[in-house]
């Protein structure tokens, strides 16, 4: 069994507004809008779950040494 490649954010975001702009047309029957609505949630979950631990890796630094911190603005 081949394991696929995990797309990319941006990939994800590519295939998102293209669902979006599907649906906006209204050209499309209910089932299949039901189906790309799905995929358009589940999509908008990963890419949420991935801006989340961004952010989280974004808000630490590393010490001098070596160990992660919490980045903090006074």
């Amino acid at each position: 069994m081949t394991k696929e490649k995990e797309k990319t954010f941006e990939e994800k975001l590519k295939e998102l507004e293209t669902i979006v702009n599907e649906l906006e047309s209204g050209e499309i029957d209910l089932d299949s809008s039901i189906e790309k609505y799905t995929s358009a949630m589940k999509l908008v979950k990963e890419c949420d779950e991935k801006l989340k631990n961004v952010e989280e890796q974004v808000n630490k630094i590393v010490t001098e040494n070596g160990t992660l911190e919490n980045f903090e603005v006074e």
